[in-house]
């Protein structure tokens, strides 16, 4: 086999091995929701969200992932330029997974292919048009998915109020689980377009697809099943320490709060699905818990979403310079990149490995989902038991 063959197939494996991190990095986005309120278990609740994860597969077009193939030029999108913005968003990617913190796979991958491509083409290399759609999405989706979250818990409120509805009453939880199904299709349906893109602009970089005249890809079907079967895979290893900062940490959310941070996310993710715009549903979901939050009165955990923002922020231009590296690193004379480069590979991916062996599970979520019910109950007496307590 052809060496360029060789590693054009290594980079196309990378590139579903980010979109399997999108998966489980941004399985919060729907799954932190209905384990925070025990709506579903946490180990069912993976697989409920992968199910519509894939099921968009069979619905949504392309037009995210050609929004993502044309933000570096094709003249200039090679393997060595994938490859730099791909292991940028990964390594990113899981750096910001280990500590908990929900940033955005998107704008990780968005930040590694402009990296990338500046440091291959200089300033021309950019579809700067592709790259203004995202940077306009980092600002609306989050304050959409606020706003739309703040004012849908008045209406779950309302309708809670005129049933007489406890917070956690069964109607709630069913609608939790009717929109964070629509969450998740959702994440499926704009996520897995990102990795879709970068496939088909690497397959047309190197003269193994050709793109339209209007400079669309036809996105191969074996690329679209892929993309979306190891975002899903992703989804169902879970990760669990991104559901428990989003699910525990941000606000204390009860079912009739959690459908209405879902209604926030599905609306600001449909729409920008809809616009083909590659949004963070990561900064949607995020955004909506917080909202929701707020509108029903819990407030929000100041800290830990000031340390979400400052991640939001610094997401774009840390994967730019990483990628930029990287592809300079591919770039040395002869064997000496080959050799840097293997050994990026290596202290990475053992990184990697360590934190998917030490990383917090299902059961340690669930655990501390026990530890708050138990510190929230009232510690009235039995009645079997008053008086016959120690003397005060």
């Amino acid at each position: 086999m052809d060496l360029t063959l060789t590693a054009l197939i290594a980079v196309v494996a990378l590139a579903l091995l980010f979109d399997f991190t999108n998966g489980f990095h941004d399985a919060a986005n729907s799954v932190s929701t209905v384990v925070a309120t025990r709506a579903l278990p946490a180990k069912a609740a993976v697989w409920f969200s992968a199910f519509f994860n894939f099921a968009a597969v069979f619905i949504v077009g392309t037009a995210v992932a050609n929004t993502v193939a044309k933000t570096v030029h094709a003249n200039v999108t090679g393997i060595a330029v994938v490859f730099a913005a791909l292991f940028a968003a990964i390594a990113w990617n899981y750096a910001t997974w280990w500590v908990g913190m929900p940033s955005s796979s998107s704008h990780a991958l968005i930040g590694g292919l402009v990296g990338a491509g500046l440091a291959a083409g200089g300033v021309d290399a950019i579809s700067w048009p592709s790259v203004t759609k995202t940077l306009i999405a980092i600002v609306a989706s989050p304050l959409v998915a606020f706003g739309i979250a703040f004012l849908a818990m008045f209406l779950v409120a309302a309708v809670r109020n005129v049933f007489h509805l406890p917070d956690n009453a069964k109607p709630f939880k069913w609608l939790q689980l009717v929109s964070a199904g629509a969450v998740s299709f959702g994440h499926g349906a704009n996520d897995a377009q990102k990795t879709m893109g970068v496939i088909a602009a690497l397959l047309v970089g190197t003269g193994h697809l050709a793109a339209g005249a209007d400079g669309n890809i036809a996105v191969p079907t074996w690329v679209e099943v892929a993309a979306y079967g190891s975002i899903a895979f992703g989804t169902v290893w879970g990760g669990w320490k991104i559901i428990e900062t989003m699910g525990l940490k941000i606000t204390t959310l009860h079912a009739a709060s959690g459908v209405a941070a879902n209604i926030g996310a599905v609306t600001s993710i449909f729409g920008a699905t809809g616009l083909g715009v590659p949004i963070s549903t990561t900064h949607a979901a995020a955004s909506s818990v917080a909202g929701a939050g707020v509108g029903s009165g819990m407030g929000i955990n100041l800290k830990v979403v000031g340390e979400m923002v400052l991640a939001w922020i610094i997401t774009l231009p840390t994967t730019i310079v990483l990628a930029f590296g990287v592809f300079k690193v591919t770039q040395l004379p002869g064997a000496l990149a080959w050799i840097s480069v293997g050994l990026l590979v290596a202290v990475v991916g053992s990184l990697i490995v360590y934190a998917m062996r030490h990383s917090i599970r299902a059961e340690d979520v669930e655990s501390e989902l026990l530890e708050e019910n138990v510190l929230a109950m009232p510690l009235t007496p039995h009645p079997h038991l008053e008086g016959h307590g120690p003397a005060a």
